[in-house]
């Protein structure tokens, strides 16, 4: 059976890609339609970013009850009844997958709910319906990545969904992999009163970060009583009824065993391109993922992959510019063929938090370019003393000839907001002097920025 609708684009998944690439085409004039098997707007924001973020910001509220202490206030948190701090973060999910449901309907994009599968370049099978479109836009996303003897089974060994899922706390949780996903549960958990121990394989936590930064999240997490253990692999798994004992081995081959409530396997994300009909279409996989050209064209002419099949970095906001440049490509606008990975934000909602972007010193490092480093702490700017958020800095990574803006770092509250101020200034082309010369409303914590170009420059006035 045919769809009598032909699109100028259909679009197979509704995450983060997908219903922005819908929008997007709608608004340049194409017809277009979104696939999509469960709830629009994907994982990120069902059971990732969204819910995540909202379970962050409760945490920081509750962690932030011994601060009334000094003012006299004494608050009995023995009846925290997590229960409700997961009912929060499910109805933000909630409310935000209804606005993609109205964004699409409003722009007049067809959401077609069912399972659907690449048929050939101008048809997807939806449930037994063919829908044809001119162009076809693969966006399905990823899952949590498995590994061998390290199952979920979301009771006692936990994915992200299952720990984002979870309506009781453990007294105690292993996370094994501390990227971004794993510390910030290790930061929802210990606020919560949870005794969590953070294993990562890689020699420091976050490890695609600046390392200067990372050790002041380090430090931090240990001063709060999170155990971090890095060079550190899992070898095995025990589970008993209602605990799990792990076994660990450090770099110099000695083992240990641990053991608590539960187990979080956080170790990467494996993309969804199973059972869509890649194989039948002959579209080819380099890797584990789509292989993709410019414009995220696939090896099917007419059929694109965007977000987390291709091998890009795996975060919401490059899939809907993925997305975004397809649609723009198809539109007739001129647009850039792929996203410049050196100017994708990078953001961990710990505490403190963690933002960055383009070259880190070690990558510089070792791709041997010339460079040189300027850094302003927190504490020399007014509002963080006021705030009682002193701890961190600003770092600056630039050309030491020119004085171009090659990568940023930052450490500290509001990290993930002030790192677009630099990134806007190094994608428009600005030096350093200009974001140090442009006044800077008193008092922020924007005035760190300010301060660490023009440390750049040589004349920081607070340090």
């Amino acid at each position: 059976m045919s769809n009598e609708k032909n699109y100028d684009l259909v679009i197979l998944g509704a995450g983060p890609a997908g219903y922005v690439a819908g929008i997007r085409a709608a608004q340049l004039g194409l017809k277009a339609c979104v696939i999509e098997k469960d709830r629009p707007g994907g994982v990120c924001l069902n059971i990732g970013c969204i819910p995540s973020k909202s379970l962050i910001n409760q945490a920081n509220i509750y962690r932030s009850i011994s601060r009334l202490e000094y003012m006299g206030i004494s608050v009995d948190t023995g009846n925290l009844d997590y229960g409700k701090v997961f009912e929060k973060s499910r109805k933000a999910a909630d409310t935000l997958s209804r606005g993609v449901r109205y964004l699409l309907k409003k722009n007049k994009v067809d959401l077609l709910e069912g399972t659907g599968k690449l048929k050939d370049a101008h048809t997807v099978s939806v449930d037994g319906t063919d829908i044809v479109g001119k162009n076809i836009l693969l966006a399905t996303g990823s899952r949590p990545k498995v590994i061998p003897g390290f199952e979920f089974d979301e009771r006692l060994v936990l994915s992200s969904t299952g720990g984002l899922m979870m309506e009781e706390l453990p007294k105690s949780m292993l996370i094994l992999g501390a990227g971004a996903i794993g510390v910030e549960f290790a930061h929802i958990l210990n606020s919560f009163g949870v005794d969590v121990t953070l294993i990562e394989m890689m020699d420091s936590i976050l490890p695609l970060e600046d390392r200067e930064t990372v050790k002041v999240l380090a430090k931090s997490f240990r001063k709060r009583g999170i155990k971090i253990l890095t060079s550190t692999r899992a070898v095995s798994l025990e589970k008993k009824e209602s605990s799990v004992i792990l076994t660990i081995e450090n770099s110099e081959g000695s083992k240990e065993k641990l053991k608590a409530d539960k187990l979080l396997v956080v170790v990467g994300r494996s993309p969804n391109i199973e059972e869509i009909g890649l194989e039948e279409a002959g579209i080819e996989i380099e890797g584990g993922f789509v292989k993709v050209g410019d414009y995220y064209e696939t090896s099917l002419k007419g059929v694109f992959a965007v977000g987390d099949i291709v091998k890009t970095p795996l975060l919401a906001h490059v899939a809907s510019k993925e997305g975004e440049i397809v649609v723009e490509h198809l539109a007739g606008l001129s647009t850039p063929a792929k996203v410049d990975t050196l100017k994708i934000p990078s953001a961990v909602y710990c505490e403190p938090q963690v933002a960055s972007f383009g070259y880190t010193e070690e990558k510089l490092k070792g791709e041997g370019i010339n460079y040189a480093k300027a850094a302003f702490p927190y504490r020399g700017a007014g509002k963080s003393v006021a705030i009682e958020e002193p701890d961190g800095f600003v770092k600056v990574l630039y050309d030491p000839e020119i004085k171009e803006i090659l990568g940023a770092h930052i450490v500290g509250a509001e990290a993930t907001e002030l790192i677009h101020e630099v990134l806007l200034a190094e994608t428009a082309e600005l030096l350093p002097e200009d974001i140090a010369t442009m006044i800077h409303a008193h008092p922020t914590l924007s005035e760190a920025v300010m301060e660490a170009m023009r440390a750049v420059e040589g004349w920081a006035i607070h340090i």
